[in-house]
């Protein structure tokens, strides 16, 4: 009795030894699920959380400094190359047109000490320096202005604007004599 005693108790403790080292996984159904849930759901958890954190742009705090508009105005060129046809007529600009497009921001107002246009009393000792004086003041820069030399207009149109200027504000000063170039284009353009 004793040594059946003994094995019944061996094959209960038996029982309960392999009933523990069973884990939750009883089929290869449940192995495949177990082994893709745990890829799927870290990877997923993951993707929610990036999404979370970088949903939508943010404004920078009190700057705008990396705002699109912002870095493309930063990376645009600085200068281009016009391209222009050599034997197209040469179209020279008026006087008053080249102060407008160029003068009239400082010399409407009087910006920076720039005499205003038609006062004569501002005018008049630079008008007594000449038109070569005052052409050179405004190819090379005086003062608070700048060169005008070299820009968007040539120097035949700046000596323009100088004399309108000059006889806007009280001055007798001769139209300049059209460069030899743009003269002969000029004459030789049909009516």
């Amino acid at each position: 009795m004793s040594q059946t005693h003994d094995q019944g108790h061996d094959q209960a403790h038996e029982g309960a030894h392999a009933e523990n080292h069973e884990g939750p996984i009883k089929t290869p159904k449940q192995l495949v699920v177990a082994v893709l849930a745990s890829f799927i759901i870290p990877i997923l958890g993951i993707i929610l959380l990036v999404n979370y954190v970088d949903f939508g742009a943010k404004p920078s705090a009190g700057s705008d400094g990396l705002g699109p508009e912002a870095v493309a105005k930063r990376l645009q060129p600085v200068g281009t190359v016009e391209v222009k046809d050599a034997s197209a007529p040469v179209v020279l600009r008026t006087g008053d047109v080249v102060y407008n497009g160029q003068c009239a921001a400082c010399h409407n107002v009087g910006a920076a000490g720039a005499p205003k246009l038609g006062d004569a009393a501002a005018w008049a000792p630079r008008i007594a320096t000449g038109y070569e004086a005052l052409l050179t003041s405004a190819l090379k820069g005086k003062g608070a202005m700048g060169a005008q030399g070299g820009g968007e207009y040539s120097d035949f149109e700046i000596g323009r604007a100088v004399v309108y200027m000059a006889n806007q504000s009280g001055g007798k000063l001769a139209e300049p004599a059209a460069p030899a170039a743009a003269a002969s284009a000029a004459a030789s353009a049909p009516n």
